[in-house]
């Protein structure tokens, strides 16, 4: 009798030792949902070809999707044995949508594993692992062997696995990382150990496409396009790895299916393409060409990619006032748009799809905005990607962090006293300085980006104007916006006010005739929409309201207020914000974007007379 309770015993224990493994997955938690979280098939998350600027279709594998994880201390230094449960990537361990839902701290490592079947096509060439970003440090194993490490959560790295690879087609992969969040110096954006406020919930680990490739040994690993539509040209340049001597870089232009030019160079050379009669990119006109860049040895293509541009211009030039002002292909162009920190309630940093990802877009272009200011964030290529298809400028951010120990002075030319650059360890200016390289090389193929801001509101300012120059330097064909609302050290292109509520400008008398003036935030009008919040109560705006109609009634009132300051002098403003986020109620749409608070008619009505000033 014992022995056959026994044995029923562990019957049952086994039943659910496998029930415990094959568990299905499951948002986590209890927030509110997207319509496209709510959906989401976790057998193929962001299953899209991740590198729109660099496209080898047919040589690749998508690696998102179910992982074993597992939280340990900082003492484990060797991949776990045992895991703790499953988790869904591309999704942040602390989102609803990994299935996880846990916090990390900054005495802890969050690990990844996955066993994957790679192709026989794959496995043939030389393979390529590719991480579009994990926050923040990351070490990369295959079959036990430490391939690579990386720091910086938002750009994206790779790691040449070749000889990690083991006979037959079954390889692992685990992912140690660390992420301290606000512990640390590192950028970080608006996360914070401890939500509040306009600060959000942590995101740590994996959070956009893991992906393999397969290569030829000679092959293209990124390219750097700049148009110069004054000369009708595109520069270009590619940086080809393992090229043999006599090597050539040949890129082909195409608009459609017509060749328009051609040209060929050694590997290491630059090339200019002739762009005759280009159409110009423009919000209203988002042209795009195609390119095909191939690698020639002894007329034999060795390595072939595809890629596309855009020709257009970003400058300034002064009025008949004296005032400068923004400029779009030498024209002057009013940009507004919202204020975009690309947060979800489910996916925190991830977008639980690319619909979701391009709804965001879609709609700020229905409602009438030209711009996005994408705030304190990186996005993930295909992003920037559907920015250039559907025409919307970006003012690019880079992420903050190390925030503290210099004041913030807010009126410019009223300094009232106090350290205005903060005084970093060389450890944290390192980080800075490494990660806004990689993140202007990983973006700069992307027309729709116009102006990069190294700083916001003076949060972890620091070196102001060496970092401001050498931004201008790096990349000469876009403006740089030296600190947005923050603190002003005459530095750059542009001085960016921020004024809560109502839309204000710097006095255009003392500035701007050597700075494009622009209003980098305002508005932040908030309307709670329930069932559609973050949290029940306790919910905040900049100035809050409770109908639809007393918001619409205000919102009027200010774009009639931001119309007379153009004529002024003002050439940009950004809205607070496309959507809510978490307890900031503020946006155009709910957090979950399942309520528009005002029309999407109503308000490109309403914003179509910001676009109607010629200055001269």
């Amino acid at each position: 009798m014992k022995k056959t309770i026994l044995l029923n015993l562990f019957a049952a224990l086994s039943i659910c030792a496998v029930s415990a493994q094959q568990t299905p997955w499951k948002p986590a938690g209890d927030k509110i949902l997207t319509q496209w979280g709510e959906s989401l098939d976790p057998k193929k998350p962001h299953a899209e070809y991740p590198r729109p600027q660099l496209v080898r279709s047919n040589n690749w594998q998508n690696l998102n999707g179910s992982w074993s994880y597992a939280i340990t201390s900082k003492n484990a230094t060797a991949v776990p044995t045992k895991w703790d449960g499953n988790i869904l990537v591309p999704f942040a361990v602390e989102s609803a949508l990994s299935g996880v839902g846990k916090r990390i701290n900054k005495d802890e490592y969050l690990w990844y594993n996955n066993t994957i079947e790679l192709s026989k096509d794959i496995k043939r060439k030389k393979v390529i692992l590719h991480f579009g970003a994990v926050d923040w440090q990351s070490e990369i194993y295959v079959n036990g062997k430490l391939v690579g490490e990386h720091e910086g959560g938002f750009d994206p790295f790779s790691v040449d696995i070749t000889s990690a690879l083991v006979k037959g087609n079954k390889q692992t992969i685990a992912v140690r990382v660390w992420d301290p969040t606000s512990d640390g110096p590192q950028p970080r954006g608006k996360q914070i150990n401890n939500p509040h406020g306009i600060w959000y919930t942590p995101v740590s680990g994996i959070w956009q496409t893991v992906w393999v490739e397969s290569v030829p040994e000679t092959f293209i690993e990124n390219t750097k396009q700049t148009p110069d539509i004054d000369k009708g040209v595109l520069n270009f340049s590619a940086n080809v790895q393992n090229a043999l001597p006599g090597d050539q870089i040949h890129v082909t232009a195409f608009d459609g299916t017509t060749k328009i030019s051609e040209v060929s160079s050694d590997v290491d050379g630059d090339l200019t393409l002739s762009v005759p009669n280009a159409e110009l990119w423009s919000p209203t006109n988002p042209k795009l060409y195609d390119l095909t860049v191939k690698v020639l040895r002894k007329g034999k293509v060795v390595d072939e990619a595809k890629s596309y541009f855009a020709m257009r211009k970003i400058s300034m030039g002064k009025d008949k006032n004296g005032i400068q002002r923004m400029l779009l292909n030498n024209e002057f162009v009013f940009h507004y748009g919202p204020l975009d920190q690309g947060w979800w309630p489910d996916g925190l940093h991830t977008a639980p799809s690319d619909e979701a990802l391009i709804f965001d877009i879609i709609k700020t272009k229905e409602m009438g905005f030209n711009m996005i200011r994408k705030h304190i964030k990186v996005e993930p290529a295909r992003w920037y990607r559907h920015c250039d298809s559907l025409g919307i400028l970006v003012w690019q951010d880079m992420p903050s962090g190390d925030l503290g120990d210099n004041v913030w002075d807010m009126q410019p030319g009223k300094f009232s006293g106090g350290k205005l650059d903060k005084d970093r360890s060389p450890e944290s200016e390192a980080y800075y300085k490494k990660e806004w390289k990689s993140i202007m090389d990983a973006l700069h193929n992307f027309p729709s980006i116009v102006i990069w801001v190294p700083f916001n509101e003076a949060w972890g300012q620091f070196k102001t104007k060496e970092i401001t120059e050498w931004t201008v330097n790096y990349d000469p064909s876009r403006l740089v916006n030296s600190a947005s609302g923050g603190n002003f050290l005459n530095t750059g292109h542009i001085l960016d006010i921020h004024n809560y509520p109502d839309p204000a400008i710097p006095d255009p008398r003392l500035f701007g005739d050597k700075q494009v003036l622009a209003l980098g935030e305002f508005g932040g009008l908030g309307l709670p929409v329930e069932g559609h919040t973050w949290q029940e109560k306790d919910n905040w705006g900049y100035q809050s309201f409770k109908s639809k109609e007393e918001l619409l009634e205000r919102y009027t009132r200010m774009i009639g207020d931001l119309n007379k300051l153009i004529p002024m002098g003002l050439s940009a403003g950004v809205y607070t914000q496309t959507t809510d986020v978490e307890v900031e109620t503020n946006g155009m749409m709910t957090y979950d974007r399942k309520v528009i608070k005002i029309p999407e008619a109503k308000l490109n009505e309403l914003h179509k007379v910001l676009y109607q000033h010629k200055v001269k």
